[in-house]
């Protein structure tokens, strides 16, 4: 393939306003340019590197902002009012905004002895073990934005009408933010806030990065078998060959028959190239904090190929910043479509050992697949930039 940039001429309107603290923002006319190869983290959209921990804390707003307007759509800010009553295990979630009003329930199953505990948030339910002395708080995010092709449904879509720009995923994630808003206004909550998980898997693994991603209050991101539109890079997928069997997901077959992305998404089913950003950068938007992504090496529909190299090329923004191992991905195969196998239980541990107990000497230097020579993923043809140490 033709590797580099070449002009396109693309150009998507509305004006962001500049990054906090970082006396810059987007233009209101962005030109998008060709580039077969995985996007550079570390220089923004004007060109400038990124030459420091403060650069990249900009560049990691850029970032979040061009997922916002071309992928994710909108994540609203916390909304006018937020409260949070707990009975017996049930957490109630009250939601109110500009004259809209509605509530949603999370369960919360604790573990025996004295709080507060730390928790792990599942979207849908959790399909991994539950860590002991660890909480699982549970919450139907269908409820919040239903999953399928109908957009516009569910509740986030009541407080802000049907034709937000957000996807579900985003919708998923802003629930996860109002749980936590709703921890914080219960006096003695069993709930430690500061030692925060959240995990989901299959398409819920995909809400799970994304929470991670856009809610900072999270202190540990667990993905399960996200695949494409996850933890798997959508040029990587593009790139595949059909297998014998299910086809590999690529943005044109998620974007058909789910509403997981923003209408703003649909234009680029064949326009993968001219993104100026792929899911290595969601997952770094997760750094400094905690990230450990659960995948599959047998079920080619999740294009494991895609989320190896992606992840792997994700690390690389971790190691600019000096905390490598603060991210990993565990990939093992063989099994059923999201059930844990007991193979990965001790890389698990030791990420919520670090991130959800406070262990610092917790071994989390783990990136590795089952999948014979890595799946032959070659870095150089993915990655034409270079990884700076950032101080």
């Amino acid at each position: 393939m033709t590797l580099g940039l070449t002009s396109a001429g693309v150009f998507l309107m509305l004006a962001l306003p500049a990054f906090a603290g970082c006396g810059t923002s987007l233009p209101s006319n962005l030109t998008l340019r060709s580039n077969q190869r995985l996007p550079d983290p570390f220089t923004f959209y004007d060109g400038t590197r990124v030459a420091s921990k403060a650069d990249w804390a900009c560049r990691r707003e850029e970032i979040n902002q061009l997922f916002q307007r071309i992928e994710l759509g909108t994540l609203p800010p916390k909304p006018e009012s937020v409260k949070g009553s707990l009975n017996g295990n049930i957490l109630t979630v009250d939601v109110s905004h500009a004259g809209k009003s509605m509530s949603f329930a999370a369960s919360i199953q604790l573990p025996p002895g004295p709080g507060p505990f730390p928790a792990i948030i599942a979207l849908g339910g959790s399909s991994i073990p539950a860590p002991p002395g660890v909480a699982i708080i549970t919450f139907n995010n269908d409820d919040v934005a239903a999953n399928g092709a109908s957009r516009g449904r569910g509740k986030f879509f009541t407080v802000y009408g049907p034709p937000h720009s957000a996807g579900a995923l985003t919708a998923w994630a802003w629930g996860v933010s109002r749980i936590i808003d709703a921890l914080e206004t219960i006096q003695s909550s069993p709930i430690d806030l500061s030692k925060l998980g959240v995990t989901g898997c299959s398409r819920n693994g995909k809400g799970a990065l994304v929470a991670g991603a856009l809610e900072s209050r999270i202190a540990l991101t667990i993905p399960q078998e996200s695949g494409t539109g996850g933890a798997g890079c959508w040029r990587i997928a593009a790139d595949q060959k059909p297998p014998i069997g299910p086809h590999p997901q690529v943005i044109i077959d998620l974007i058909k028959d789910q509403t997981w992305f923003s209408p703003s998404f649909d234009q680029y089913g064949y326009r993968v190239n001219e993104l100026p950003f792929d899911h290595h950068l969601l997952a770094a938007m997760v750094a400094p904090r905690g990230l450990f992504v659960i995948d599959h090496s047998t079920m080619e529909w999740l294009v494991p190929q895609s989320v190896f190299g992606c992840m792997k090329t994700a690390n690389k923004v971790y190691q600019a910043l000096g905390i490598a191992d603060n991210m990993g991905i565990s990939q093992i195969g063989a099994h059923n479509h999201c059930q844990f196998p007991s193979s990965q239980q001790s890389d698990l541990d030791a990420f919520v050992d670090k991130f959800l107990r406070g262990n610092t000497k917790a071994n989390t230097s783990i990136i590795r697949t089952d999948s014979p020579n890595n799946f032959g993923y070659n870095g150089y043809q993915w990655v034409d930039w270079t990884t700076p140490t950032l101080s």
